[in-house]
């Protein structure tokens, strides 16, 4: 029985900025580095969208990882996050859902849990 890929939580607020992309792409990478997958949990706060070039570093980061992530879970407010999070799935094959900023536990619960 294979371990639970580890989880990476990434806390996103205002707008994403290329310069976002700079910090945190080398920590992931790192654990991309030593891990087989990983799992992602995004929690967007007073989300803004992305600048142009945070689109473009995450378009590259999600072309090189696309097999890499095997759980994604996206907490955000808006209903255009949860377009987007549906709008991510054909360019990944991890297993992305989206919770309501409510259902913070439940978004832990599900992207800790086992595989069935």
């Amino acid at each position: 029985e294979k371990p639970v890929a580890s989880i990476v939580t990434l806390v996103i607020e205002g707008k994403l900025e290329k310069a976002d992309y700079e910090a945190f792409t080398p920590q992931l990478e790192q654990y991309l580095a030593r891990e087989d997958k990983i799992r992602l949990m995004v929690e967007l706060r007073d989300f803004k969208g992305f600048s142009p070039g945070a689109m473009w570093e995450d378009a590259k980061f999600g072309a090189k990882h696309f097999n890499d992530i095997d759980r994604l879970a996206v907490v955000g407010d808006k209903a255009w996050e949860r377009a987007m999070t549906a709008f991510a799935k054909p360019f990944t094959t991890a297993k992305v859902r989206y919770f309501d900023e409510s259902q913070r536990q439940e978004a832990r619960r599900w992207i800790t849990e086992e595989d069935e």
